[in-house]
């Protein structure tokens, strides 16, 4: 990735920046690696009630989340994190985690990545967003092949270790 070597101030409104539909969810690139020489990745997420990505570690970054809206519970290395709006999780590089969004409501956060990468896993694996909204169920995009996804697992040092946690 070429980095620039002069960046500029820059601003993303709410409804700014590219967006994907992943995994069943609305992603928001803020600020990609591009813009931050490689040092790190904001994401804007919106996940649907009851989502559950499955068990899983980053082998290179580590992983946070400023929770802006709604309710998550984060499963990392045997421990349980409740975390709402305004709370902030750390699940360091290397630890397996996973989380499942509550049942009420959306969840929105921040999702910041460093150093940068992240943002490239996701347009790799999912698809345009057609809107700023959560895709139509069950995935709204086309669901990613699973070879497809395996092969940017391994590209992007992505371990999948297992189901997401039932409840």
């Amino acid at each position: 990735m070429t980095q620039p070597t002069t960046v500029r101030p820059s601003i993303h409104r709410r409804d700014e920046g590219e967006a994907f539909w992943f995994l069943g969810s609305l992603v928001t690139v803020k600020a990609a690696g591009a813009r931050t020489r490689g040092r790190l990745t904001v994401l804007e997420f919106v996940n649907p009630p009851g989502f559950a990505p499955p068990l899983h570690r980053h082998l290179e970054e580590d992983e946070l989340f400023y929770v802006l809206s709604g309710a998550v519970r984060f499963h990392c290395d045997g421990e349980t994190l409740a975390a709402g709006p305004g709370d902030f999780v750390h699940l360091p590089v290397g630890l397996p985690h996973t989380f499942r969004v509550g049942p009420d409501e959306p969840l929105r956060c921040l999702q910041i990545t460093t150093p940068s990468g992240f943002e490239d896993f996701v347009a790799s694996t999912g698809g345009p967003a057609g809107e700023r909204r959560l895709p139509d169920p069950p995935a709204g995009d086309v669901p990613p092949d699973p070879a497809a996804l395996g092969e940017a697992h391994t590209r992007f040092a992505i371990e999948i270790l297992g189901p997401p946690p039932e409840h």
